[in-house]
């Protein structure tokens, strides 16, 4: 059989491979645009001593050196920490319990999905403003709910003891919508003849979910996890709009330690030394996750 490509057929193959790439040249043109070249940008920036208005003094490795000695920097990864440790597990857990519930046959799952999904789809401002006025310590529904159940009320935004677990409240009611569709998506996907089988050799319904139900959506919630932790370290908006960083730094994660260097001080250059620190601190600990979680996933 002869394989020789004649004439006709290489021009084909070269007309399918430039339409192919004028096609995808406007798309590659915004990426490269908004996310390569930004991130060229930054990695430039951080070897000088600059305010973008006035002179910049190359200082090569000085502003990552500061940064690694800078106790404010170190404070604002272990808040960070705090925030993701508190959030991300309590986000899964309350999302998928959820996902169960909504996977029944009840009565207006369609109201109830889109219930739980508005809050994510809508602009983290809009809602944080919302919040503001429902963590008022003096006329805020949440301690007018405490004090209705004779709990005690708290400070909450403005005492640095409850200032991040009120961060993490909000976070997590605004974000459980994300993972409620896909934990959804995921249990739709179990084989029923796989729950049959359990059910006939008399497992309850907590050893159905723990052995065939939970190994079957290990996938998605490994998914679910890494993308709430790279959020999570990456958290800045309800940060800007809740508590500017307080009370007396309480609520300060990196994401806006970095914004108040930029912004606040004009110290682009340490900013962007920040910017690449936070990016190595979440590729270390999603190839962190990758190693320890990553071969528990079940792949049927």
């Amino acid at each position: 059989m002869d394989n020789k490509v004649t004439p006709a057929r290489r021009k084909q193959v070269i007309r399918d491979n430039v339409a192919g790439w004028l096609f995808t040249f406007p798309s590659t043109l915004v990426l490269f645009a908004f996310t390569f070249l930004p991130a060229f940008i930054v990695v430039g920036l951080s070897l000088f001593d600059t305010n973008l208005v006035g002179q910049s003094d190359f200082v090569g490795l000085g502003n990552f050196r500061q940064m690694l000695t800078s106790g404010d920097f170190w404070g604002s990864v272990l808040r960070t920490l705090y925030f993701t440790l508190g959030s991300v597990p309590v986000a899964v857990a309350v999302s998928l319990l959820i996902a169960v519930l909504l996977n029944a046959k009840v009565r207006g799952r369609t109201f109830w999905r889109m219930g739980f999904f508005i809050p994510y789809i809508t602009p983290l401002v809009a809602t944080s403003i919302i919040w503001l006025y429902i963590f008022n310590p003096d006329y805020g529904m949440l301690n007018a709910a405490l004090h209705f159940l004779g709990l005690p009320v708290s400070r909450w935004l403005t005492d640095t003891v409850s200032a991040m677990p009120a961060m993490i409240l909000y976070s997590t009611w605004h974000d459980i919508g994300f993972a409620v569709i896909i934990f959804m998506a995921a249990l739709s996907k179990v084989p029923t003849e796989l729950l049959e089988a359990a059910q006939i050799d008399g497992a309850s319904g907590w050893k159905t979910f723990w052995h065939v139900t939970w190994p079957m959506i290990s996938p998605s919630t490994y998914f679910v996890v890494i993308i709430y932790t790279i959020s999570a370290f990456k958290m800045f908006t309800q940060v800007a709009v809740l508590t500017q960083g307080g009370p007396v730094d309480a609520t300060t994660t990196t994401g806006y330690y970095l914004y108040q260097q930029a912004f606040g001080q004009m110290h682009f250059g340490y900013a962007s030394a920040v910017s690449i620190g936070l990016f190595v601190i979440i590729f270390l600990l999603t190839v962190l996750q990758r190693r320890v979680t990553g071969r528990k996933v079940f792949y049927g």
